[in-house]
């Protein structure tokens, strides 16, 4: 019925449209399809309209607020059984297996999680989806996620950028007011005092550690490339989804992820626990 309707639609003289559908990955979460017919070239979705620049205070040209963001980079959501997911959504939308990362491979205390990586055919979608482990001095951040969110769902949304120096600068700037996210505590001084030694001296500029350490960001670095990541406080009070800012130097399509941080880089901070309802 709803392909006869968009074919209809799409007769002579017809207004250009969208066909949207939804399916669903894991606890409320769903994956929408968007295809535009007709010509449509909307700024987003039906009846959204662009909007002007906001005024600058006390008059002057009106500003384009940009932080440099240009695409979703991977989005990661947390469930009971990794396998049971993945055969679900591999199954479902084709995806294929990408990386795959256990709990030795993250090697963090509070992470304790299983974790695989789903790709598209030419893997610029990609979904990560971790599990939860058990036996740890610590409970796994996966574990305490799905009790703070009440069963499976979306931990993260990574946002890729190409000058993650600015865009955190930028961030910072517009915090609470336009930007709208705390970021967690940077990491440790003993962290930032070995990164050279841990990713390799060449893997930034001297100006590039300074700046890393400045703005409180994390470097992961492997055969590929370099990955410079941050990661804000979690968007509600509770410790469940957060946002990530990321940038990849030199990566060939290779994906990091685990409960909060690449794999080989510090985990994010744990949340504090939230109070219960």
């Amino acid at each position: 019925a709803a392909a006869a309707a968009a074919a209809a639609a799409a007769g002579p003289g017809a207004t250009p449209y969208q066909v949207i559908s939804e399916v669903e990955l894991y606890g409320g979460v769903v994956l929408r399809y968007v295809s535009n017919h007709g010509g449509h070239e909307g700024v987003f979705l039906p009846r959204y309209e662009a909007v002007a620049p906001e005024p600058v205070e006390g008059g002057g040209e009106a500003e384009v607020l940009c932080y440099g963001l240009q695409r979703l980079d991977h989005a990661v959501g947390n469930v009971h059984n990794l396998l049971e997911a993945v055969d679900y959504i591999t199954g479902l939308t084709g995806m294929h297996p990408f990386a795959e990362f256990t709990a030795e491979d993250v090697g963090t205390v509070d992470s304790g999680l299983n974790s695989m990586v789903l790709a598209s055919n030419n893997e610029l979608i990609l979904l990560p989806v971790n599990e939860p482990t058990f036996g740890t001095k610590r409970k796994s951040q996966i574990q305490t996620y799905l009790e703070q969110n009440g069963g499976p769902g979306l931990q993260h949304l990574a946002l890729k950028t190409d000058d993650i120096f600015a865009t955190v600068r930028a961030m910072r700037r517009h915090g609470g007011w336009r930007g709208g996210f705390e970021f967690q505590k940077p990491a440790s001084a003993d962290y930032y005092r070995r990164l050279a030694e841990r990713v390799g001296a060449d893997a930034l500029s001297p100006a590039q550690f300074a700046e890393v350490e400045e703005l409180g960001l994390l470097v992961d670095r492997d055969d590929q490339g370099v990955l410079v990541q941050v990661f804000t406080k979690p968007l509600g009070d509770r410790p469940t989804l957060f946002i990530e800012v990321i940038q990849r130097i030199g990566c060939m399509r290779q994906v990091k992820v685990q409960a909060g941080a690449g794999a080989g880089a510090p985990a994010a901070p744990a949340p504090a626990p939230a109070a219960s309802a």
